[in-house]
């Protein structure tokens, strides 16, 4: 088991996302019991390449402070939406005898879309714990609906199992 913790930039994080202190709140605790119970915790960051907010050697580009990742952590650069399309994820998950995932992170109606059904498609055992992914409000609906439309409908049963944080803490314990 593994937690991929996904996009969590300087330039993504901020109050305007859904539930922004539970899900800043749950991603601490997550990392915190992954470390504690030996399960590798992988960062995937975004490069909108130059001139973006998300331009690789910006600030924001790094990984927001309260989710840094220890220097024996992975780190992994996408750029595109899917954490697996040519990022070496996918070998270096398959090296290492990986199938299961917890994905967390940002934003729910982009990149970890993208990723719980890429990941899906290669595979892989797939845990969305509640609230530890957001995003913002959008052109066709508010946060909190595309937040509800993806973790209770789109997913749920289809593509993930979308669960609980005391249940996603309870699986990285056994």
């Amino acid at each position: 088991m593994v937690l991929l913790v996904v996009d969590t930039q300087k330039a993504l994080v901020n109050d305007e996302l859904y539930n922004y202190n539970e899900f800043i709140d749950n991603i601490q605790l997550l990392i915190k019991k992954a470390r504690e119970n030996n399960v590798e915790v992988i960062y995937v960051v975004h490069d909108d390449g130059n001139g973006s907010g998300l331009t690789k050697g910006t600030d924001g580009f790094e990984v927001f402070e309260k989710f840094k990742p220890l220097s024996n952590e992975k780190l992994f650069v996408k750029s595109v939406n899917s954490a697996f399309k040519d990022t070496g994820l996918v070998e270096y998950l398959a090296e290492n005898n990986e199938k299961d995932i917890i994905i967390v992170g940002l934003q729910t109606d982009k990149c970890i879309n993208a990723t719980v059904i890429s990941g899906f498609e290669y595979g892989f055992n797939l845990i969305v714990p509640a609230f530890a992914n957001s995003t913002i409000n959008n052109n066709y609906m508010d946060s909190q609906k595309s937040y509800r439309y993806y973790n209770e409908f789109m997913w749920h049963e289809r593509y993930a199992e979308c669960i609980s944080i005391e249940e996603t803490i309870k699986r990285m314990d056994s």
